[in-house]
């Protein structure tokens, strides 16, 4: 038998050596059980099935824990201490923290967990032997994670970023009824601010692809987030001094973004939203309360507020229908009549002068030969009017 640090093995209690545990043995090596790993009493040659790790003097050793993941499996650890020079130190459920190479992490420090944060990782063998953890990429969650339904759509989940990149984020997105979940991405012009390793955050789904793989958003829905927008900008404008800010629709999409945390695009939409309403107007570049939005307490603004969307919300009244027309009302350029007509109609009225221009044309163009694909490029058979 093979003795493997990261493994759960059966193996016989062989003795008892104090004041550092018993020896366990498979016949052919012994691996020391400490007794801060015991979670019961035992008894020589009792038989246990026990988790292998390397202990602080690079001794291979045994724990009765259960620890969080065994060697090659992928589960969410808690970041328990953080080292400037050697990395991250997990939680893993026994008594020794599990570490995760600072190599293992974007370089951008911005980017990476921090304490308390749950990051998805691999149990592996460094070069020498000893348990490490890997991030955890699409490779390793791939096969635990499950479609997301066509249920999903337009609702919110809980989901760990697993991966941070410029052009976007990846989550583990929560709720489904087997594995992990459902892979989901947010894409980086969603994003109001770069998420790091481990972020935890509250996700509404905005698409679910045949793959069953998942796009995400951190915004509610443009009909619900323009009122919660409107609201904060509002309650921001209350707060500000003589109720006036130096943002407006002329402001950089970058600065706004930076500012409130949201797009340029939903910016100008809740400002709308307010100048409609008649709480704000907007001077260049600033944007200030009017004696209306000053006067007006938040639960009356948001009463407003909801008025004005329901009112955008009421469908069109119904056009009367245009009277309906024969096909003999209509000529269509170049004698073509029927749904595969594609040129512009003539207005009634001008049907009969029309058409006796039509007949001295082909009077006085008599013997010509009509044009057809035929007759390759040249276009030189039709006249002005048949265009």
């Amino acid at each position: 038998m093979t003795l493997t640090a990261g493994t759960i093995q059966r193996l016989r209690v062989d003795r008892e050596v104090s004041p550092y545990g018993y020896f366990l043995t498979d016949e052919e090596h012994d691996v020391i059980l400490h007794y801060t790993e015991l979670t019961r009493d035992i008894m020589i040659d009792e038989e246990l099935d026990v988790f292998l790790f390397y202990d602080t003097e690079d001794r291979l050793a045994s724990t009765m824990k259960k620890p969080y993941l065994t060697l090659g499996e992928v589960a969410a650890l808690e970041v328990a201490d953080i080292h400037s020079r050697f990395g991250y130190f997990l939680e893993m459920g026994i008594g020794r923290q599990l570490m995760l190479p600072a190599s293992e992490l974007p370089e951008l420090k911005t980017l990476r967990p921090m304490i308390g944060d749950k990051v998805y990782v691999k149990l592996a063998h460094d070069r020498v032997g000893r348990l490490v953890a890997e991030l955890a990429g699409e490779e390793e969650l791939a096969p635990l994670v499950f479609h997301a339904p066509s249920s999903w759509l337009n609702t919110w989940h809980d989901a760990i970023v697993y991966r941070a990149l410029r052009m976007g984020t990846f989550f583990v997105v929560e709720g489904g009824p087997l594995g992990f979940g459902a892979l989901g991405l947010l894409h980086e012009s969603q994003r109001p601010q770069p998420l790091r390793v481990g972020d935890r955050v509250r996700v509404r789904i905005a698409h679910v692809r045949e793959d069953g793989r998942v796009n995400v958003t951190l915004a509610e829905r443009k009909e619900v987030g323009m009122d919660l927008d409107a609201n904060r900008l509002l309650q921001i404008l209350k707060e500000r001094p003589n109720g006036a800010m130096p943002y407006s629709d002329e402001t950089p999409s970058d600065l706004i973004t930076q500012r409130f945390q949201i797009s340029k695009s939903a910016f100008k939409r809740a400002m709308g939203r307010l100048m409609k309403a008649g709480f704000v107007t907007q001077e260049g570049s600033w944007s200030k309360l009017t004696e209306l939005g000053a006067a007006t307490d938040q639960a009356e603004a948001e009463q407003k507020l909801a008025q004005i969307q329901a009112e955008q919300r009421r469908p069109d009244m119904k056009r009367p229908a245009p009277a309906e027309r024969s096909s003999s009302d209509y000529k269509w350029k170049g004698d073509r009549t029927g749904p595969d007509a594609r040129r512009k109609p003539s207005r009634p009225n001008e049907a009969a002068s029309k058409h006796a221009q039509t007949e001295r044309r082909s009077s006085s163009s008599a013997g010509r030969k009509p044009f057809s694909s035929g007759q390759g490029n040249d276009r030189s058979n039709f006249r002005k009017d048949d265009r």
